[in-house]
């Protein structure tokens, strides 16, 4: 995991380590996050919107049945369709990283920490790598917040059963 921050996101590992020590106030005002979501092409995001919405339609199903039955989480989502509203809801200013944080408060912390290289790789198989990295670079910086806020949060770091 801090690998892909790491790569993804052009931080060192000691950087990535001092983020995910931050408390959820500090990292949701931390300058360097701030900077990499203002960094992000939101146009381009939206414009390919129906690349990532096809992405996600085919491959959250796998990860989720994953999350599900080999990480032991008791609340997976059935669908895709409530990830690829809130990105959408997100790229649209009407979603707030606070409430991505709420929404996953119950996943367990260890195993938000594997998922998230297996989830910024479901864009590994887009053709144009300006849109792949774009992608893989909005998914990072937003399962970053989440990893900082589940590892300095006590109701978010229990164990993976």
């Amino acid at each position: 995991m801090l690998l892909t921050f790491a790569q993804q996101l052009d931080f060192s590992v000691q950087e990535v380590e001092r983020l995910l020590s931050l408390s959820q106030q500090e990292l949701l005002v931390e300058s360097s996050i701030q900077e990499q979501l203002s960094r992000l092409d939101v146009g381009l995001l939206r414009q390919t919107l129906p690349t990532a919405g096809a992405i996600l339609a085919e491959r959250l199903p796998p990860f989720y049945h994953w999350l599900k039955f080999e990480l032991g989480m008791q609340r997976v989502p059935d669908s895709p369709d409530h990830t690829t509203r809130w990105v959408v809801n997100f790229l649209n200013r009407q979603e707030s990283l606070t409430h991505l944080i709420d929404l996953h408060r119950s996943v367990p912390s260890a195993a938000l920490e594997q998922a998230i290289p297996r989830l910024v790789s479901l864009f590994d198989s887009v053709e144009e790598p300006v849109i792949r990295k774009e992608w893989q670079r909005a998914i990072t910086i937003l399962c970053l917040v989440l990893a900082g806020a589940a590892r300095n949060q006590p109701s978010l770091t229990t164990t993976v059963s």
